[in-house]
């Protein structure tokens, strides 16, 4: 049960080992201890690394279950022992693949396990948890989408399109489930760096976009955000008013821009 302080008592994070993830975990135990549920693939590289920052960051308990994305018939028994203990306040959505964008539309296998990760796990673990928290009455679910996304992109336009459609999904869900006293927040950011991106830059020879931010800053803005009830927010929130732009710019001329 979120505390009368709006603290939340129990966190799950699927993506247990996601930069952004972590540290909008880290930055709700800023304000109160708290059980934390650390969802990941079994024997991720990062597993005990996560957990160990968890803890150091003032986590009651830490536990972690073993959690494929590309498993979908597991999830409802990965959903249903992060409640085996009692109810779960917050769970967070962030895990993903970025993948090489030429490659992905043009290899029909990795394609389609992007699209089964970002979207279609996405939207699996989505339905789960928000039956769990409409029984229970309430809950705050936070997942991170993209403004790749909002209008997606020659550049990266496979993964742009699981965006959406998680993006799609989720402001959904929040209607679905706000007559029940369940709050989804969506968040859309641009570029944050993370050894995950600083990797894909240095392999790639992209450069750092304009407005990029750090993890700390997409966490504060989640916490924050989600505290005041809020359903979409953008990191940084320049971004909002640049695809607003974007979104209406006709498509010849979109197709021109070097995005």
């Amino acid at each position: 049960m979120i505390d009368a302080t709006g603290n939340p008592q129990t966190i799950l994070l699927l993506g247990g080992t996601s930069e952004i993830g972590l540290a909008i975990v880290a930055r709700y135990l800023r304000n109160a201890r708290a059980r934390v549920i650390l969802a990941d693939l079994p024997g991720a590289p990062k597993r005990d690394a996560a957990i160990a920052a968890m803890t150091a960051a003032g986590a009651k308990d830490v536990r972690y279950l073993d959690f494929d994305a590309l498993d979908t018939a597991s999830h409802p028994g990965v959903i249903d022992a992060a409640w085996a203990d009692g109810d779960v306040d917050v769970a967070i959505v962030a895990f993903g693949v970025l993948g090489d964008a030429e490659e992905l539309w043009q290899n029909q296998a990795k394609a389609v396990a992007a699209v089964g990760i970002n979207y279609t796990a996405a939207v699996s673990v989505g339905v789960l948890i928000g039956q769990k928290m409409k029984a229970q009455g309430f809950g705050q679910i936070i997942a991170m989408s993209s403004v790749a996304g909002e209008r997606v992109r020659r550049s990266n336009f496979v993964y742009g399109s699981t965006k959406a459609g998680l993006d799609g999904f989720y402001l959904g869900l929040g209607e679905a489930l706000a007559p029940d006293g369940v709050r989804v927040l969506v968040i859309r950011p641009g570029q944050v760096r993370t050894s995950t991106t600083l990797e894909h830059w240095a392999a790639t020879g992209a450069k750092e976009a304009p407005f990029t931010v750090d993890a700390d800053e997409v966490a504060e803005l989640a916490v924050t955000s989600a505290r005041a009830g809020k359903t979409l927010v953008w990191a940084p929130g320049q971004v909002r008013y640049l695809m607003s732009v974007l979104r209406h710019i006709p498509r010849p001329v979109f197709r021109k821009l070097p995005l």
